[in-house]
């Protein structure tokens, strides 16, 4: 009697993903979401605007881009880009330069004079308190949702810290007041040198239905230092408004800035600028764990800046500063050593942070506070108070310009939404494409555009901007570098690899479909697609999952 193991077995025809009798997986078309969309403060679907850029359908990319973010050409310049941070194209070299290709577009589009859409009008009136990024993206926004807008700023101008507080240098500011000027011309009234008192008498003489308060933080934080005679004591938020205002105070020829953050960078910068043949920054941390990004201490550095780094201001005599020499303990918090030493500076320039002026609201009802005064909204980003809604640098998150458009877009669609009595539900969040799921076979030698700097021998001498844009020619090649994570671009790999030709164009635009009765479930589509736009399934799924991809 034979025994199994002496039978030949019959050959498996299903093990391998190739051509067999039995179907037991399918492809279908799903788009991911990019870890470039996923990190944007702004929430701006940059992929989507890289597509059409590196194709040279330039306004059509702004168009996208500003669904999100009206000032592309600011947030070009001034924003700390952690779309980059999260690029899948690190993995190959460089990141995509994205933030130099939002900028293109949006110089391109104040050069062009391109505008935005007016939108049918709601008969809702919405009051908005401070023209800095948030309030300014809030009002776009609501207009373009159709509702009536205006802006009670109590400075001069529109564009709050983004206008006193970065340097020209970094935003010069014809681009922004470009900017600031398309959404006024939307309808957006703006009511400058109007400080806010009384909120609800304000909302009640208007006849406002709703309201958006972003005053951002333009106080400067404090801190207590023994001073026998001190010198010249500023703080960096009221110096580089009297900069930007054409009245610079007098600062002497040596000057030190106290902090580590982005705002002491650009203090001590722009005192090399006024003339100061010495500026140094005097931080208690280490390079590692200042606040300010890395690039920015760098730039400062190559301007002639000094860094003293683990050091902290202990007494001011006149023009004389003791400070302690710190160092990094066990727990990566600094401490003292009981070492001291001895510098020399005309005038003081404290950068220690800055905090909002939210005592105009301490008297309404069910608005509630943190210990440092910020101010607490829910997810919709409504305070306790109905109808009165709040961010920016006031609420408590991260404090950057694009995130503070994020919010005033965020803000816009639950107002929106509480006026038309309902409420905002966002859409649920694809996947994320993560390197790991794409199928890179080969890289080409493309490395990052560089954009053009100033020679740092230069560029302390006057305050024309630093960084140069990119061309159209540099602009669509840092597109082109784009990876198109999880989204299909229609590079006919799926298409032109499927042995049984199972795929089926669909026309530019508009994708490919799987032909159910060839396709064997081979997965060799899904196996070279470099993006990840192809996923197989179980046969068992339901056929309501096939699905047909469409580019953005």
């Amino acid at each position: 009697m034979a025994k199994p193991s002496d039978l030949t077995r019959p050959p498996d025809l299903t093990h391998e993903r190739r051509t067999g009798p039995f179907r037991t997986q399918r492809p279908i078309y799903r788009d991911l979401l990019p870890p470039c969309n996923d990190t944007c403060p702004a929430g701006e679907n940059i992929q989507a605007w890289l597509d059409a850029a590196q194709a040279g359908r330039f306004e059509e990319a702004w168009r996208i881009l500003t669904r999100d973010n009206p000032m592309p050409a600011v947030h070009g310049r001034v924003c700390y880009h952690p779309c980059e941070d999260a690029c899948n194209r690190r993995y190959l070299d460089q990141p995509v330069s994205i933030h130099a290709v939002e900028r293109f577009l949006g110089d391109l589009a104040l050069e062009s004079g391109w505008t935005f859409e007016p939108a049918p009008p709601s008969g809702k009136r919405v009051l908005v308190i401070g023209a800095g990024p948030s309030g300014l993206s809030a009002a776009y926004h609501l207009a373009r949702l159709g509702h009536e807008v205006e802006i009670h700023e109590a400075g001069p101008v529109a564009g709050g810290m983004m206008h006193f507080g970065i340097p020209a240098y970094r935003l010069p500011r014809d681009i922004l007041e470009g900017e600031v000027a398309r959404i006024a011309a939307m309808g957006v009234t703006m009511v400058f040198d109007h400080k806010v008192e009384d909120l609800l008498a304000e909302q009640e003489a208007g006849g406002f239905d709703a309201m958006f308060v972003a005053v951002g933080a333009h106080l400067s934080r404090r801190t207590e230092i023994p001073a026998r005679d001190a010198g010249g004591i500023l703080d960096a938020v009221s110096f580089l408004r009297g900069v930007d205002a054409g009245a610079p105070p007098q600062i002497g020829r040596r000057v030190a800035v106290y902090g580590g953050g982005n705002t002491a960078m650009d203090a001590a910068r722009t005192a090399k600028r006024l003339g100061a043949t010495e500026a140094l920054i005097i931080y208690r941390r280490d390079r590692e764990h200042m606040p300010a990004h890395d690039f920015e201490a760098q730039d400062a550095l190559e301007e002639g800046v000094k860094i003293h780094w683990l050091r902290t201001i202990k007494a001011i005599d006149r023009t004389r500063f003791t400070v302690e020499r710190m160092e990094i303990g066990p727990d990566g918090r600094p401490r003292a050593t009981g070492e001291f030493e001895t510098l020399e500076a005309d005038s003081l320039i404290l950068a220690l942070g800055q905090e909002s002026d939210t005592a105009f609201m301490r008297g309404i009802p069910g608005v509630e506070f943190q210990d440092d005064g910020t101010v607490l909204v829910s997810e919709s980003m409504m305070t306790g108070y109905p109808g009165l809604f709040a961010g920016g640098d006031m609420v408590p998150a991260e404090r950057t310009v694009t995130a503070a458009v994020g919010h005033g877009k965020k803000a816009a669609r639950h107002i929106d939404a509480w006026l038309r009595g309902g409420v905002y539900e966002r859409p649920a969040k694809n996947p994320l494409a993560g390197y790991e799921k794409l199928h890179v076979w080969y890289s080409t030698d493309a490395p990052q555009q560089a954009q053009a700097q100033l020679e740092a021998e230069s560029r302390a001498e006057s305050f024309e901007e630093v960084v140069k844009g990119l061309s159209e020619t540099e602009a669509r090649y840092e597109s082109r570098r784009c990876l198109s994570c999880g989204n299909c671009y229609e590079c006919d790999g799926c298409y032109g690899a499927c042995p049984e030709s199972a795929i089926v164009k669909l026309g530019r635009g508009k994708g490919y479909e799987v032909k159910d009765a060839l396709c064997t479930g081979c997965a060799v589509c899904y196996e070279q697609c470099p993006c990840h736009a192809i996923e197989m399934i179980p046969e068992a799924e339901t056929a309501q999952d096939k699905v047909t991809v469409l580019v953005r």
